[in-house]
C-alpha cells in the first residue's frame, strides 16, 4: 500500500511540474512576439496624458489572436489595437495611465495578455511611473493637431505647483528640432506657482505623426523628481497631395494610346503651372484655373514594340512645390496576333560553381522563415 502511494505521489508531482513546464513554454513563445515587456516613465505630472505602445509581432506561420486584456491597477487601462495577426502583421498593447483623481504616488502595474491561438499562452507586461500630485499639467498634452506642412504652429499648456515656495522651472528640453519650448512664470503666491508653457512647431516640420515629449527641467533637490515629461501630440500633412501616388494605367496595344488621371487635392486654391515627365511618351494635361481639386489626364503613346514602360510625372505647383507621381503601363500585342519567336541561347561552356549568395538582412521579410509555434503539450497529453 505504502508503495501505491509512493507511485501516485510520484506520478502527481510529475504531472503538476509538467504542467508548470507546459505553461513556462507557452509563456516564452508568446513573450518572443513582444520586442520588450516592460516600460518606466519615471516621474509624470498629475493630468498629464501618459501611455505607452508594447508592439507584438507575429513572427510564426499560425494565425495568432489576443484574447483579452487586463491590468492590475484600476489607474491603468490597456487596449489592444488588432487582435488578430497574421504571420508578420503586427499590433500594439496601448497601455493608459489615468494621472488624474486619485492616483498619485508609484505605480507598479502588471498588465496581462492572454493568447487562444495557435495555443493557450500569457505575457505580463510591466507599467512603472511616479505620478506628482503637487504638479497639476491642465490640459494634459500640447495637442497640435492637424498642422498644414510649411506653417508654423504653437500650443499652450498651464502648470501649476503647490509645495515649495522657492520651486522653479529652470529650462526645457526638446530632442525635437521642430519642436522649441519655453515657459513663462505667470504666478508666485506662497506656496503655488504658476508657469505656461509655450511649444512651437516650426515651418519645416516634414509631414508624418508626432508622439513627442519635452522635459521640464526643475529645481527639485529630488533627482527622480527633477525631469518631468510633457507629451506633445499632432500630424503635419502636405498642403497638396497627388492620388494615387503610384499609378498603373493598365495595358494598351502597340501603336495605340490610353489615359488614366491624377488626382491632385489641396487645402487653399492652386494652380498647376507646368508637368513634366522622364519619359516622352507620357504626357499630362495641366488645367489652366485655380481650385482646390485638380483632375489631370496622363496620357500614354504607345509604340510598335510589347513591353513595360514607367516614367515619374512631376507636377510644379504654383506656391512653389512639387509633387512627384510614378506611372507604368504595360503595352501588349494584340489578341490573336502570333506569338513571338523565342530562340533559345546556345547552352554556355561549363563554368566554376559560383559560391552561393549571402543571406539577407533578417528584416526583409521576403528571406525571413516565419517560424512554427512551438507545440505545447497538456499535462494530461504527459
Amino acid at each position: 500500500m505504502e508503495s501505491m502511494v509512493s507511485s501516485w505521489s510520484f506520478r502527481l508531482a510529475f504531472l503538476l511540474l509538467a504542467g508548470v513546464a507546459a505553461r513556462a513554454g507557452a509563456q516564452e513563445w508568446a513573450r518572443d512576439m513582444f520586442s520588450h515587456t516592460s516600460h518606466n516613465f519615471a516621474t509624470v505630472a498629475r493630468g498629464a496624458k501618459v501611455e505607452h505602445r508594447f508592439t507584438v509581432e507575429n513572427i510564426y506561420v499560425e494565425d495568432a489572436h489576443i484574447a483579452s486584456v487586463r491590468a492590475s491597477c484600476g489607474c491603468t487601462t490597456p487596449e489592444v489595437v488588432k487582435p488578430y495577426l497574421k504571420t508578420w502583421e503586427k499590433a500594439e498593447i496601448v497601455a493608459k495611465v489615468n494621472t488624474a483623481g486619485q492616483h498619485h504616488g508609484q505605480k507598479d502595474v502588471t498588465i496581462t495578455v492572454k493568447f487562444d491561438r495557435p495555443y493557450p499562452g500569457e505575457v505580463q507586461l510591466q507599467i512603472h511611473c511616479f505620478i506628482r500630485a503637487d504638479v497639476v499639467v491642465q490640459p494634459g498634452v500640447v495637442q497640435f493637431g492637424t498642422v498644414t506642412q510649411g506653417t508654423a504652429a504653437r500650443q499652450r499648456v498651464a502648470i501649476t505647483y503647490a509645495g515649495n515656495p522657492n520651486w522653479q522651472i529652470q529650462r526645457v528640453e526638446s530632442s525635437n528640432a521642430h519642436l522649441t519650448p519655453q515657459v513663462v512664470q505667470t504666478s508666485r503666491v506662497g506656496i503655488n506657482v504658476g508657469y505656461d508653457l509655450y511649444v512651437d512647431l516650426a515651418k519645416t516640420a516634414p509631414t508624418g505623426n508626432y508622439r513627442e515629449q519635452v522635459f521640464l527641467i526643475t529645481n527639485d533637490a529630488n533627482p527622480r523628481n527633477a525631469r518631468i515629461p510633457i507629451p506633445v501630440e499632432g500630424s503635419v500633412q502636405a498642403g497638396i497631395t497627388v492620388h494615387p501616388e503610384k499609378l498603373f494605367m493598365g495595358t494598351v496595344e502597340p501603336g495605340k494610346t490610353i489615359s488614366r488621371p491624377l488626382i491632385v487635392r489641396g487645402i487653399a486654391p492652386f494652380r498647376i503651372l507646368r508637368a513634366e515627365s522622364s519619359d516622352a511618351r507620357f504626357r499630362a494635361t495641366v488645367p489652366q484655373e485655380s481650385a482646390t481639386l485638380h483632375r489631370v489626364p496622363v496620357e500614354f503613346q504607345a509604340g510598335a514594340e510589347p513591353g513595360k514602360a514607367n516614367s515619374v510625372m512631376r507636377l510644379h505647383i504654383d506656391n512653389g512645390a512639387a509633387l512627384e507621381a510614378a506611372v507604368d503601363v504595360q503595352v501588349v500585342p494584340p489578341l490573336g496576333a502570333p506569338a513571338p519567336v523565342t530562340v533559345p541561347a546556345a547552352e554556355p561552356p561549363e563554368k566554376t560553381p559560383l559560391p552561393e549568395p549571402a543571406v539577407k538582412s533578417p528584416a526583409d521579410k521576403s528571406t525571413r522563415p516565419a517560424k512554427r509555434a512551438p507545440d505545447i503539450p497538456s499535462p494530461r497529453e504527459l
